[in-house]
C-alpha cells in the first residue's frame, strides 16, 4: 500500500490494524481501552483521533490497499469468514499456505466479525502460477471450513467456489438447498449452474 499511497506507512510492519469505536457518549473510553491493548501487546505505533478528516486519512492505505495489489498482477480475490477467535489460526494459515503453494497473498480484514479478503497474486499467463494461485485458493477454502468458518463471508458463492460448498454446508443442507431452489425455479433458467449444479 506504501508503495501505491505514498502515506510514510512502515514497510516493516506485517500488518496494520484500524479499529473504531460507534459507542454513544463512549466512544473515547473505548479508543482509550484499544490504544492501550495495542500498546501492551507490542504495536510499533499507535495513532488515536476524534478528528473525522484524520479518521478517513487512517483508512485511506486500507482503502487504497486493493489498487495497490492490483498493480503487482492478476487477483484470484478470495471472501473468507472464520469465529474471530479462529482469526489468529486463518491468518497464520494463509501465511502458511502462501510460503507452501510460493504465492504472493496479501489479506484485507473485517477483524471484528472474522471476514478476510486473501488476495492471491499470480500471472494469469504463466500455468504454473496459474496452477500454484488455483491450489493456494483451494487450501484456504479448506482452511476456512476446517476452522469453523465459511467460504464466503460477503460477496457469495457462485461459480468460483461452488465446489466447496458441499464441505461447508454438508449433505442435508445440500439437499434443502437444491429443494428450495427447484421450487422456486423449476424451469432452471434462474443463474443456472451459478452456484447448484
Amino acid at each position: 500500500a506504501e508503495d501505491h499511497m505514498r502515506m510514510g506507512l512502515d514497510r516493516s510492519a506485517r500488518a496494520m490494524l484500524l479499529m473504531q469505536s460507534d459507542a454513544p457518549g463512549a466512544a473515547a473510553e473505548e479508543v482509550a481501552i484499544m490504544v492501550s491493548n495495542c500498546e501492551k501487546c507490542g504495536a510499533t505505533e499507535v495513532f488515536a483521533t476524534d478528528d473525522p478528516a484524520e479518521g478517513a486519512a487512517f483508512t485511506a492505505a486500507r482503502r487504497g490497499m486493493f489498487g495497490a495489489v492490483e498493480k503487482l498482477g492478476s487477483l484470484l480475490l478470495e471472501d473468507v469468514g472464520v469465529p474471530i477467535p479462529q482469526l489468529p489460526a486463518l491468518v497464520t494459515g494463509i501465511e502458511d499456505i502462501a510460503d507452501t503453494c510460493d504465492v504472493q497473498i496479501y489479506m484485507v480484514a473485517h477483524a471484528g466479525d472474522g471476514n478476510t479478503h486473501p488476495i492471491i497474486v499470480y500471472d494469469p499467463t504463466d500455468p504454473d502460477a496459474t496452477d500454484r494461485a488455483e491450489r493456494a485458493f483451494a487450501r484456504i477454502m479448506e482452511l476456512a471450513i476446517g476452522l469453523g468458518g465459511t467460504i464466503t463471508g460477503e460477496h457469495g458463492v457462485g461459480r468460483l467456489k461452488r465446489d466447496w460448498l458441499p464441505n461447508q454446508l454438508g449433505d442435508d443442507l445440500m439437499a434443502l438447498t437444491r429443494r428450495i431452489k427447484d421450487a422456486l425455479d423449476p424451469q432452471g433458467i434462474l443463474n443456472p449452474g451459478a452456484v447448484l449444479r
